[in-house]
């Protein structure tokens, strides 16, 4: 396994949703550290590696964020079956039957999420979508005060059950939270090819802290160090699968890294936007596009800081976000990474103020 494959490995099979992220932040510093000048730190959990190429020059930041989505646990049942609200965005039947982790005080138990045999369903029920409110948790408790002796109490936290895998030979990744530790790999991979070269500005990369929430975390990442210039680093949906051969973009994985060009938070920054692409074209990077109505990333807190920050998605066309199993190529990584690196070489103060006014 080569090292990019096993950082995304390491990184995706720890665990950690969105106000637990402490798993993921230590095993992002061991990777940050190596690499960086200093860590710096803001006290949701966000962690940044700095890389000084210019003192004085403009300060860029390259963020993932720490936190996938899971649940939390609201209350126990008299027969020791576990309720839980949602910490992101799910689909209710993506999670019939999976497997999950209950992170506890006294430590961590294997738990299914329940769901009725179809020999049990009556018609309606077959043909509805169900809600999360109506599912539970099973952990094998007999009773409520099993379950509490276990250690279990509201507030504990849920994350899938999923091991990192590869396909096609390892040109594909699968995996749960590549969403966003693919993001989080990224902004390390960045920092450790510009350890090797020169560039004119100050570069801060790392992560931020429950983005599946609210973007709660970005926030206080950039009130931390003010950036001048912001890329958000995050998957985005892949069109490739069946079913989705009528929508007007072509997000395929495989094909190249992907720009959102607008969501719900945020239009991106023109004169940014193009300098990506037109270094992309330069690099010979296939560059695809998308524009979602919903949804949003960090960068809607990134670019409203203070008096304005332009800022950007770079990312991921990913299969199956929002899972157990997400599915994203290597490839697509590693061209990502080298178009933020050749674009950060570009990114002096005279470029960063003719952006501006454009």
């Amino acid at each position: 396994m080569d090292d990019i494959t096993l950082m995304i490995k390491e990184l995706t099979e720890v665990d950690g949703v969105p106000g637990h992220e402490r798993e993921v932040r230590i095993k992002m510093e061991e990777f940050l550290q190596p690499l960086s000048e200093t860590l710096l730190k803001d006290r949701l959990g966000g962690v940044l590696g700095k890389k000084t190429g210019l003192e004085g020059g403009p300060k860029i930041l390259l963020a993932g964020h720490l936190d996938e989505i899971g649940f939390m646990i609201t209350h126990i049942t008299s027969k020791g079956f576990l309720r839980f609200i949602q910490l992101g965005g799910w689909w209710p039947h993506n999670v019939l039957s999976q497997r999950v982790k209950v992170k506890t005080r006294k430590g961590e138990y294997l738990g299914i999420i329940g769901s009725k045999p179809p020999h049990a369903l009556e018609k309606e029920e077959r043909e509805k979508v169900m809600k999360l409110k109506e599912l539970y948790i099973d952990i094998g408790a007999k009773n409520e005060e099993e379950a509490k002796a276990m250690g279990v109490r509201p507030g504990d936290w849920v994350v899938p059950a999923s091991d990192f895998t590869t396909m096609r030979d390892g040109e594909l990744w699968v995996a749960k939270a590549l969403d966003n530790r693919a993001g989080c790999a990224l902004a390390i991979e960045v920092l450790k090819r510009l350890t090797s070269v020169e560039h004119p500005n100050v570069v801060y990369a790392g992560a931020t802290v429950q983005e599946e929430v609210g973007s709660r975390g970005a926030g206080t990442v950039a009130k931390l160090i003010e950036p001048d210039i912001a890329f958000a680093l995050d998957v985005g949906i892949a069109y490739d699968t069946p079913g989705n051969e009528a929508y007007p973009m072509t997000c395929n994985v495989g094909d190249g890294p992907l720009v959102m060009l607008f969501d719900a938070t945020m239009i991106p920054h023109t004169g940014l936007r193009d300098l990506v692409m037109d270094t992309a074209e330069e690099l010979g990077i296939n560059i695809q596009v998308d524009a979602l109505a919903g949804g949003g990333t960090d960068a809607a807190k990134f670019h409203t800081n203070d008096i304005g920050c332009p800022s950007l998605v770079v990312g991921f066309a990913t299969r199956y976000i929002h899972s157990h199993n997400s599915i994203m190529a290597k490839r697509d990584f590693e061209q990502a990474a080298d178009l933020l690196t050749a674009v950060i070489k570009k990114l002096d103060r005279e470029t960063i103020n003719a952006l501006l006014d454009s």
